[in-house]
């Protein structure tokens, strides 16, 4: 099983965001950049993923509200798909 982490420590924009997810996951270039996309490319996932997500609580000073229905579409994606483990940490 692969392991990602997304450091919310490092993350201070929508954009910067996004832009790590599609390095750490190995989007395709066609990925929107926005939660509903994520959500589509994290459901038709086939590589077994632990997807850890660290320092929510920088992530959540920095996005706001966009942090809580990022954590919401992981969530979900990973109860779509049986092959994607999502773990959140507040360190």
């Amino acid at each position: 099983m692969e392991t990602i982490v997304i450091d919310g420590a490092d993350i201070t924009t929508r954009e910067a965001l996004h832009s790590r997810l599609a390095l750490c996951l190995g989007l395709p270039d066609y990925y929107g950049r926005n939660l509903d996309a994520l959500y589509d490319c994290l459901t038709e996932r086939q590589t077994d993923t632990r997807l850890e997500v660290r320092h929510i609580s920088a992530l959540e000073a920095a996005l706001g509200g966009y942090a809580g229905a990022l954590l919401d579409t992981l969530r979900d994606a990973a109860g779509e798909n049986p092959r994607l483990e999502v773990e959140f940490f507040r360190e």
